[in-house]
């Protein structure tokens, strides 16, 4: 098994010790993104709106380092600290996204990384045709 790892300046450094994306084979594992600006490594301004927003654009630039799209996301893990802004999370999501949607499951946590409201992670399917 080869592991090929996917870093992007576009998106927010590892705040730990782990890759922004691996890829094995077809299939890239995306870690989680929370709401950092890749600029300044801050969370941004203007509650969980813009914090959704930054989360799927930080995907998106993930995505696109490996050569995908956020269409090519065939499962996505949202980790919210309030389940009562699900519906705002779930109306953003659907401006990121065109069906058929991916599967996805949504967990309400105690608390996420740096104070950020959300987290989603991601798992593509690479098509032979986007590979780099």
């Amino acid at each position: 098994m080869t592991k090929q790892v996917i870093h992007t300046p576009d998106a927010p450094a590892a705040i730990g010790p782990y890759s922004q994306a691996i890829r094995v084979g077809d299939t890239l594992w995306m870690s989680g993104q929370i709401a950092l600006d890749p600029a300044t490594m801050q969370i941004v301004d203007g509650g969980i709106e813009a914090q959704a927003h930054r989360v799927f654009c930080n995907m998106r630039a993930v995505a696109d380092a490996a050569g995908a799209t956020l269409d090519d996301i065939v499962k996505l893990t949202i980790y919210m600290v309030d389940l009562a802004e699900f519906g705002k999370v779930n109306e953003i999501m659907a401006t990121y996204f065109s069906q058929p949607y991916p599967a996805r499951s949504t967990v309400q946590v105690a608390a996420l990384p740096r104070g950020s409201r959300v987290e989603v992670e991601g798992i593509v399917a690479l098509r032979g045709d986007r590979r780099r």
